[in-house]
């Protein structure tokens, strides 16, 4: 037992003088040179982002590219063990070399408390200048490190804003969902638009890898990647860059028109030109609109509140695909192809077209208050007599099984049309269960006759988008399909400027959707349409009479409510919807002037803009008068 515990006891000496002589070693031979290790090799995981891909016009015109930029980044983790007033002190004087707001850095590093190995992005685009005394001075600015970024930049000015969309840092709400598919904090991706949508192509592959960095956060090693940064991919659009430009300027000509005819709250709009035969959305413009690289480098929030004041008229907002409004006669034809499809109206028949119509001991008025003549359907729709489609309201008012609803909804209405762009509005189509649903007061959930009869002619509860009012008018133009809007044409890979692209992946559109339109009825409705623009009695006949190209198409004054600083009330929404040529359509244009008074005064002029764009017409070359029917 002695020697067993002799042995222990040597065992145990020998153990204790090694732990301690290799503890003195490490402390007090070699201790200052790992001192000097740990403070100059402290390694840090790097990500590159990589250049995102451009957006071009459906000619291969560059809407959207990058540009070499400069991040002033901040590693939290530097900042430890940094005493508050210095550090506090460092942040004053970061904030006014940048110019920013000392306020925000600080946020910015209480927020990454959680994240301290993740670099924040304190400014970007800096000048040279300013780097080049954050560099000259790196020691009096721990944890701040110059990286290069890439920044878009829009080639063709403001043109398409609400399309392009922006980019911006991936939120942590973003990363709860968005994680698991590779995005990491500090990542730059689309929030709105196409950027957004088609983000996955455009983001290409960030690059990951490492950096040595001292104890005050300054790089002392060159990086080192693991994997390289991969370019995105490029997108190329339906939209034509020139039909784009003519119809945003289009809409600030109808605003004027309006305006100069007494409509002085009009301040909006939108306008889509889509081919019927496919669904390309050539052009789709929203008025008011905003400067896109108002988003690029550091956001000023002067510059956002600017975009959020309601003086400005939301103009981030995508109108043409979530504006929502009652569309008038432009509605009529929806009208005429239901009561021809349910058997209650014959195309020859005549109903008289009077100044007014009492109904149901409520008088209903005609926008023209001296007509009083027997009409056809085409004749009706040429002229846009409300009490002729008063009259048929009726027939479909004693109809249990609401065909007017279900041939509206059947044409696209009441349901988002499914573009490659969102946020997109449904619209509304009502019905009988849905008043029993919305309202509360009994007496309110009665569909009663005046519901038919504003329904019947684009008004009351109906509520739709330009764009979807588009999509109906193309199913008119293409024999009675319902096509689906979209508007990229496919994903490319990245190529030199002289080099041809190479698609990637094709849009895959759905086919056009046949709903069962009788062909004798919608060539009934087509050349109401026609006669609209041409006959001597049509509401734009003096707009495109005299076009070269033989248009056909339909105006509509819309009553909405509106609330707009100073005032509040009922305003005429201005609505123009057609297609040419009439014969062999390639181009549908549907434009809203809000606030802005009769079809044709406003709406209808603008659309003549895209068209004479569209088909290379000279202005000059005809006479366009301005109209002031419906």
């Amino acid at each position: 037992m002695a020697i067993r515990i002799a042995i222990l006891g040597v065992l145990a000496v020998t153990i204790f003088c090694s732990l301690f002589f290799r503890l003195w070693a490490l402390q007090v031979i070699s201790g200052e040179r790992y001192l000097e290790d740990a403070r100059n090799n402290q390694i840090r995981p790097y990500r590159a982002s990589a250049p995102r891909g451009s957006i071009v016009d459906r000619n291969g015109r560059v809407l959207v590219s990058n540009v070499p930029g400069t991040l002033v980044q901040l590693w939290p983790a530097a900042l430890e063990g940094v005493p508050a007033a210095d550090r506090d002190r460092m942040l004053r004087r970061l904030a006014r070399l940048l110019r920013i707001r000392h306020t925000e850095i600080r946020a910015a590093v209480a927020a990454s408390e959680t994240d301290p190995l993740t670099p924040i992005t304190i400014a970007e685009s800096v000048s040279e200048q300013r780097i080049s005394y954050l560099l000259e001075h790196q020691a009096q600015f721990p944890g701040v490190q110059i990286a290069q970024t890439h920044l878009r930049s829009y080639e063709q000015g403001t043109i398409s804003a609400q399309i392009l969309g922006y980019v911006g840092e991936v939120t942590r709400q973003q990363l709860k969902t968005m994680a698991k598919r590779g995005y990491a904090p500090g990542d730059r991706i689309g929030q709105t638009g196409v950027e957004a949508t088609y983000d996955q192509f455009l983001r290409g592959t960030p690059g990951v890898g490492r950096v040595y960095v001292d104890a005050l956060g300054r790089v002392t090693s060159a990086r080192q990647f693991s994997q390289l940064p991969e370019a995105g991919n490029n997108i190329r659009l339906t939209i034509d860059a020139e039909v784009q430009k003519a119809a945003e300027d289009a809409l600030e000509y109808g605003i004027r028109l309006a305006i100069e005819d007494g409509e002085w709250a009009a301040d909006g709009g939108a306008l889509v030109a889509m081919d019927p035969r496919n669904g390309e959305i050539i052009a789709l413009a929203s008025n008011p609109s905003f400067d896109p690289s108002v988003y690029v480098g550091r956001v000023s929030k002067k510059e956002l509140r600017a975009l959020a004041d309601p003086a400005a008229n939301h103009p981030t907002l995508n109108r043409a695909v979530s504006g929502v409004y009652p569309p008038g006669s432009t509605f009529k034809p929806v009208t005429a192809l239901a009561g021809l499809q349910a058997g209650l109206l014959q195309p020859d028949e005549l109903i008289q077209c009077t100044g007014k119509e009492v109904i149901d001991g409520q008088t209903f008025k005609n926008w023209d208050p001296y007509a009083n003549e027997p009409m056809n359907l085409t004749t009706a729709l040429a002229a846009s007599c409300d009490t002729y489609f008063y009259q048929v309201a009726m027939r479909f008012y004693v109809r249990e099984d609401a065909p007017l609803q279900k041939w509206a909804k059947l044409m696209g209405f009441g349901r988002k049309t499914g573009i490659d762009l969102g946020p997109e509005e449904a619209g509304l189509v009502p019905t009988i269960a849905w008043k029993e649903r919305y309202f509360k007061h009994p007496i309110d959930k009665i569909w009663t006759s005046g519901d038919s009869v504003q329904l019947s002619i684009g008004q009351g509860d109906f509520l739709a988008t330009p764009l979807q009012m588009a999509r109906f008018y193309a199913l008119v133009a293409n024999g009675g399909k319902l096509v689906e809007p979209h508007l990229v044409k496919s994903v490319e890979e990245p190529r030199k400027e002289d080099e041809p692209p190479v698609v990637l992946q094709p849009y895959l559109m759905k086919p056009p959707k046949e709903i069962g339109l009788d062909p004798t009825a919608l060539r009934i409705v087509r050349e109401g349409l026609y006669d609209a623009a041409h006959a001597p009695y049509g509401t734009s006949a003096s707009i495109f009479g005299s076009f070269p190209v033989p248009i056909a198409g339909k105006t509509g004054t819309a009553e909405k409510f509106v609330r707009i600083p100073g005032y509040q009330g009922l305003r005429d929404q201005a609505w123009w919807c057609g297609y040419g040529p009439y014969d062999r359509p390639e181009l549908v244009v549907c434009a809203v002037i809000e606030n802005g008074g009769h079809g044709g005064t406003a709406a209808a002029p603008a659309a003549l803009k895209v068209f004479e764009k569209f088909f290379k017409v000279d202005p000059e070359s005809y006479v366009a008068r301005i109209g002031y029917s419906d």
